[in-house]
């Protein structure tokens, strides 16, 4: 078992790491990220106790060419002889314009209990990014613009990243960075030692999510949620989002981003399982004027082994 101060210095190290690696490009946004979290938090690998299964399709900004559509993949189960450890796979998928980027992580996670009901999990991310980007997709004015003759292809660069995630059975708090590699995908070289830069850079994303989950009644939970996104370079993203959950099953919500859309949020805990989403985003922009909106599928599948005694489902 940790001491309070062991726990303490741990924590104040990572947090030191988060603030001082500094510096863009966005990293993809989801609106169920309330059920997405290990995409961008490794320190959530095996905290729902059980083999978790989650799958997410995402497309932004309806009817506009080249819109964002982005896939995502994640597995996570707790692993150990006292379940205090959490080994997962992540993938994602993320195609905008001519630009297409994947990435493969693998996710570790280590938990501390604070106290009987409150957990502690510190979390490792590491893999590969690969990017692609086809600039003979685009209308270009100029075909002969250096700036667009260099097509990349398969650009393979690491991925590392950390996070601290802190829950109980109806609380949890999480802060953390995907990556903490500042990646250029292509240089001044690669332009013929031009004096003008073109570079794609991987900026630092810093997350932060923490969410409650009220009993109202007997058969009616009430959950409000919060995101807080940071990236140099572009603007803060903060979403806060309310879902209530009927018997157990139903789950119908709402959720707003700060000036950029609102949203609604529909979920199905279909058996103990398996629980499916919908969520639609509705541009608060003059984005909205050209596009249908955005549109989020999610899913998730649960294996649980006889010796877990989770009876209801959990709503994070």
């Amino acid at each position: 078992m940790f001491k309070p101060t062991k726990i303490l210095c741990l924590t104040a190290l990572l947090c030191l790491a988060l603030s001082q690696i500094t510096t863009a490009q966005q990293d993809p946004q989801y609106t169920q990220y309330m059920y997405n979290t290990q995409i961008v938090n490794p320190a959530y690998a095996g905290s729902r106790g059980s083999l978790s299964i989650g799958l997410l399709g995402r497309t932004q900004w309806m009817n506009l060419e080249g819109t964002p559509e982005t896939g995502t993949l994640s597995v996570n189960s707790p692993v150990g002889r006292y379940k205090d450890m959490g080994l997962g796979l992540s993938i994602v998928y993320d195609k905008i314009g001519p630009a297409t980027e994947s990435n493969l992580v693998m996710d570790w996670s280590y938990k501390i209990y604070l106290s009987n009901t409150t957990r502690l999990a510190f979390g490792l991310k590491a893999g590969l990014d690969m990017l692609n980007v086809d600039y003979s997709k685009l209308n270009i004015f100029d075909p002969g613009d250096p700036y667009f003759q260099t097509t990349i292809y398969n650009k393979l660069q690491p991925q590392m990243g950390a996070g601290l995630y802190l829950y109980s059975e109806k609380f949890y708090a999480g802060l953390s960075v995907p990556n903490f590699l500042n990646s250029k995908h292509f240089d001044e070289d690669s332009l013929n030692n031009m004096n003008v830069e073109n570079i794609a850079v991987e900026r630092l994303h810093y997350f932060f999510i923490t969410g409650y989950v009220f009993d109202l009644n007997r058969n009616l939970k009430f959950k409000p949620t919060s995101l807080v996104k940071y990236v140099s370079g572009a603007p803060l993203q903060w979403d806060i989002a309310a879902n209530f959950m009927f018997s157990e099953k139903f789950v119908l919500g709402a959720s707003y981003r700060w000036s950029a859309s609102y949203s609604a949020l529909m979920g199905f805990q279909i058996s103990r399982g398996f629980f499916a989403g919908l969520a639609y985003d509705y541009q608060s922009t003059n984005i909205q004027q050209y596009s249908n909106g955005s549109y989020e599928v999610f899913l998730r599948f649960e294996i649980f082994n006889r010796s877990d005694r989770i009876i209801t489902p959990r709503f994070f």
